[in-house]
């Protein structure tokens, strides 16, 4: 049974820093690119950066460039996302995901499996 558990989030001042984790079961973790996803209030969900499956290649949405680093650590089989500089628009529920690949993809739909996501609330 495919698993992915988010951890880390809480409510944090703006520009403060949280690092999410994400612990995958169930799944050759080497095989899948990994990607984070937030859901803020009245938006549709959007990718905020993605890892490709050795690590070697990450990708960013604009908002989060220079702020947010995700990583990966095989022997962990666990993500992270390093969040500096935090703003309030930061605000959501983030969610990882996994997908059979090589890169990661921007786009939701093209993942295999989903944590159930952890709350992130920056206030000001």
């Amino acid at each position: 049974q495919v698993q992915l558990v988010e951890s880390g989030g809480g409510l944090v001042q703006a520009g403060g820093s949280l690092r999410l984790s994400c612990r995958a079961s169930g799944v050759t973790f080497s095989s899948y690119a990994m990607g984070w996803f937030r859901q803020s209030p009245g938006k549709e969900r959007e990718f905020v950066a993605g890892v490709s499956r050795r690590g070697s290649n990450t990708n960013y949405a604009d908002s989060v460039k220079g702020r947010f680093t995700i990583s990966r650590d095989s022997a962990k089989r666990s993500v992270y996302l390093e969040m500096n500089s935090l703003k309030r628009e930061d605000t959501g529920v983030y969610f990882c995901a996994a997908k059979v690949a090589v890169l990661a993809p921007i786009r939701g739909n093209e993942y295999d499996y989903w944590g159930r996501g952890t709350q992130v609330t920056v206030s000001s």
